[in-house]
């Protein structure tokens, strides 16, 4: 059984179906039904045209529900507009259902967790164990995305930049559990640029292969955070690291900048780096300066900081980050990076010890732990 077959299909099964008048959350309980059905025949008697089985199977499964409902005087129309035998046009639905799934109604946490769901073709658990949550807690958020989005039709969808948000969300969740979700991202990503003509699109592609480059170089042995400066760079995959570039090219020359594009291009100065010495700092604060314009975000100005500290010296960074909210997360572990670049020890292992207790995760802050221990451990010699 070719599982990797059935997940392709069953976002354009899944998008047939609620075109035909199907509610969402209907449209996938029979889809997964479906699939069921399939991982328990096919072995045996494999169809000659999947997707057009499973759209029949599927459709079969939502009128059986649909008969047991109290709707089910209103809906028995829809028993003549069963699909006709025979291959199923070769369309690819996916693009719709990824809209649909970035509804604006939806939360940015609903929607990721259904497009996973919807699209990824994830079990309720994966996505729980990604997420570190109770398969319960997931199953209820992913019940409720789908209820607020089953009156919904294609035509009140998310827009591109919602989509790229929910995706771009995926990405950052990293990894954990059975499912690898950048990689999931990426994958789901590549789906949607072959979908859709539209450079922001692609911007976000080449910036996820830029940085899922430098993975394996991410982490220790023992797991804990290697900095940017510090990875070894012959780890990196430079297979990636070339088509990411050669994707942002394309995107970067029909000059319709977006924020994607902008944070690819400083991803794609850091790998064409041989070594963290040669990096091109002044460039990179003008695609952060061209980022700032393009998104006014105040994390944008937090990175930007470092990287003038970088071009121009840690005081001049750290007259960038005295202009920006103290309140801001990482504001404490950048003031303490620029301390110490400027040989400040005593306040940069202060800050330092101050921004572990701020820290999101567990391994960052282990890392900035073990900065402030460092420091303080020079400074006693």
């Amino acid at each position: 059984m070719d599982e990797a077959l059935l997940r392709s299909l069953t976002p354009s099964v899944l998008t047939l179906l609620v075109r035909r008048g199907a509610d969402f959350a209907a449209a996938e309980d029979a889809v997964q039904d479906a699939l069921v059905e399939a991982l328990r025949v096919w072995a045996a008697d494999p169809p000659r045209d999947a997707k057009g089985w499973l759209v029949t199977v599927a459709w079969r499964k939502f009128l059986d529900a649909t008969r047991a409902d109290t709707a089910r005087r209103r809906r028995e129309d829809r028993v003549e507009e069963e699909p006709a035998p025979g291959p199923a046009a070769a369309v690819d639905d996916t693009l719709q259902l990824y809209f649909l799934c970035a509804h604006p109604s939806l939360t940015p946490a609903s929607a990721v967790a259904l497009t996973l769901r919807a699209v990824g073709g994830l079990t309720t658990r994966q996505i729980a164990e990604a997420y570190l949550v109770p398969e319960a807690t997931m199953a209820q958020r992913i019940s409720r995305a789908k209820r607020t989005v089953s009156g919904v039709r294609f035509d009140r969808p998310g827009d591109v930049a919602t989509v790229l948000r929910v995706l771009y969300l995926v990405f950052n969740e990293g990894y954990s559990g059975d499912v690898d979700l950048a990689a999931e991202a990426i994958r789901l990503t590549r789906q949607l640029a072959a979908s859709i003509d539209h450079p922001e699109v692609a911007g976000l592609l080449a910036l996820m292969l830029l940085h899922h480059a430098r993975r394996a170089a991410r982490t220790a042995p023992d797991g804990s955070l290697v900095p940017l400066a510090e990875q070894d760079r012959g780890r990196w995959d430079t297979g990636l690291i070339a088509e990411g570039v050669g994707i942002l090219q394309a995107a970067l020359a029909r000059d319709r900048l977006g924020e994607f594009q902008a944070q690819a291009a400083i991803a794609a100065l850091h790998a064409d780096a041989p070594t963290a010495e040669e990096t091109d700092w002044v460039q990179i604060v003008e695609w952060y300066d061209e980022l700032a314009r393009l998104t006014d975000s105040p994390v944008v100005r937090l990175n930007r900081a470092v990287a003038v500290g970088e071009a121009d010296g840690p005081r001049a960074g750290l007259a960038a980050l005295a202009a920006l909210d103290a309140a801001l997360p990482r504001h404490t572990a950048v003031a303490a990076y620029l301390h110490e670049r400027d040989g400040d020890l005593a306040t940069a292992a202060r800050l330092y010890a101050e921004a572990a207790h701020e820290a999101p995760n567990l391994a960052e802050r282990d890392h900035l732990t073990r900065q402030a221990a460092r420091l303080n451990a020079h400074r006693r010699r």
